[in-house]
């Protein structure tokens, strides 16, 4: 990969101050501060609401919502081991209408100041373009995030962000029924290739992007000799996946200067928070650290101010895509 210059502050429409020490502009949005609840691991607020501050983050990514109910995969469902968490729930949700009624309107009328992306999923473009347009007249919904790690049946099951002709008409699709934020969450599986299909999820449409989503895994109870949860395999979370995001995230900022990134994988601390900020990200997501911890959202967000303090940064955003290559 050619290595560029990194942009910097000045190229980035989200790199702009609020006028607070963690605040940031990030789509159109402002933000209270960087840290976001990554999809899955939070719920719709509303079930994490008595063990984790939603007053102190900046955002939450909701629960995968679909148009039909999911049951999801059976029970065991999730697996610890050294590195992090394995986990194959199987998009388990309520369906579209019921989140309508039952979920949506709860986060905006209890912590109003606290940005709300709906994740997305589904089996065909249809699917997507539905719950998206379904949603999209909800108060309180900030804007999407779509999950393109889902398989496009209609296509021989081939994923939707590792097919760039089915990932392009799915963000238009999406973007033809809204004009709120669209951010597209990506795989790791898609290595050096992630790039390009950055670049096609924004030139379809796309407000920005998340980077990345878990990354395939097994993990093997020794004494049964089987896997550790029902499904076989799963999604790998948790610090094992630090260095995957970062990564992904310096090459899509070096390549898409100017898109903002929601940096995710790993983060367990401020200084991890950081990194991705070092990386080109301009939001940080926090999932597995949260479901160990409920207390470490904000003490992340404590260790990201401590950090600024120490290194006299007045604004965080002034470091965004600062990382410094060697050359």
């Amino acid at each position: 990969m050619t290595v560029a210059a990194p942009h910097t502050p000045a190229q980035s429409p989200m790199a702009v101050s609020i006028g607070t020490p963690l605040g940031v502009r990030v789509g159109g949005l402002d933000f209270r501060n960087p840290v976001v609840l990554a999809s899955g691991t939070a719920g719709f607020g509303i079930e994490i609401d008595e063990v984790i501050d939603l007053d102190a983050i900046g955002g939450i990514s909701t629960k995968a919502v679909s148009i039909a109910p999911r049951k999801g995969n059976p029970a065991l469902r999730v697996s610890e081991f050294a590195g992090g968490m394995i986990n194959a729930i199987g998009l388990a949700n309520p369906g579209l209408e019921v989140v309508k009624r039952d979920y949506l309107p709860w986060l905006p009328r209890h912590h109003p100041g606290t940005r709300v992306f709906v994740n997305v999923v589904g089996n065909s473009i249809d699917d997507f373009a539905t719950v998206v347009e379904a949603i999209d007249g909800e108060q309180g919904v900030d804007g999407f995030e779509l999950n393109v790690s889902c398989p496009n049946v209609k296509a021989g099951g081939l994923e939707f962000g590792a097919d760039q002709q089915a990932l392009a008409a799915l963000v238009s699709a999406a973007r033809a029924r809204t004009t709120r934020p669209i951010f597209v969450k990506l795989s790791p599986t898609l290595g050096t290739t992630i790039v390009d299909t950055a670049k096609v999820a924004v030139d379809s449409g796309a407000t920005g992007l998340t980077l990345v989503n878990t990354m395939p895994g097994l993990v093997i109870d020794t004494h049964r000799r089987k896997p550790k949860i029902s499904f076989g395999s799963g999604g790998l979370s948790g610090p094992a996946v630090l260095p995957i995001g970062l990564l992904a995230t310096w090459r899509v900022s070096l390549a898409l200067p100017g898109v903002p990134l929601v940096g995710l994988g790993g983060v367990s601390t401020g200084d991890d928070a950081i990194q991705y900020l070092l990386a080109g990200a301009s939001l940080v997501g926090v999932g597995t650290a949260a479901l160990r911890d409920p207390r470490a959202p904000e003490r992340i967000i404590r260790q990201m101010r401590q950090w600024a303090d120490g290194q006299g940064v007045r604004d965080l955003t002034s470091i965004i895509g600062t990382l410094e290559w060697p050359q």
